[in-house]
């Protein structure tokens, strides 16, 4: 997830202090990836070093406000023209784990799909009841919650489909590595016996 082009997306709608931002941002996405008020206030300097926001002094109250610059504004521009490589997204923790797993002696594998598996499930099933709950055709000031709750209930039903793969092919190394080694023959050589 790009934080610094979802705060330069809010900031197209005018200028805005950090609470506010965190609270749009959240808003946005169901407070599905809540954000640290250090991270807004961090992210902010940053693009204001590279030209992408601009600070404006502090109110009566201490707070600053940033608008988004010609820079920021063609940056997410072009964010939102750019597909999102697979490459592009963080490290999946999951597929990393049941890697190691795998090619690691004395981890138990298949008991790290099941507890995984279970634990998708109920995530599922929250998912679900919440998707239940809302509106069938969302207002406007929802849509994107009901965006980002689709992607995780599809991102969990994909996750699931994948852990009976990897069960699937952990039993099939497991029969491998435990059964007796039959010489391979080729159809042809059936034939010739």
């Amino acid at each position: 997830m790009s934080i610094p082009h979802g705060l330069l997306t809010l900031l197209r709608s005018g200028p805005m202090y950090g609470y506010q931002l965190r609270s749009e941002f959240e808003r946005a996405t169901g407070a599905t990836w809540p954000l640290n008020i250090g991270q807004v206030y961090s992210t902010l300097t940053r693009l204001e070093r590279d030209g992408l926001v601009v600070g404006h002094e502090p109110d009566g109250e201490g707070r600053q406000r940033y608008e988004i610059t010609a820079d920021g504004d063609d940056a997410v521009r072009t964010w939102f023209a750019r597909p999102v490589e697979l490459g592009d997204r963080p490290r999946d923790e999951l597929a990393i784990k049941l890697a190691l797993a795998a090619t690691t002696p004395g981890v138990d594998a298949r008991g790290i799909v099941q507890s995984q598996r279970t634990a998708t499930m109920r995530r599922l099933q929250e998912l679900t009841r919440l998707k239940r709950e809302a509106p069938a055709e969302p207002p406007p000031e929802d849509l994107a919650w009901s965006l980002v709750l689709d992607n995780l209930r599809f991102t969990a039903e994909a996750e699931l489909r994948w852990l009976d793969h990897c069960e699937s092919q952990l039993a099939r190394a497991r029969a491998r590595s435990t059964s007796p080694s039959v010489p391979h023959t080729t159809p042809t050589e059936e034939i010739v016996r």
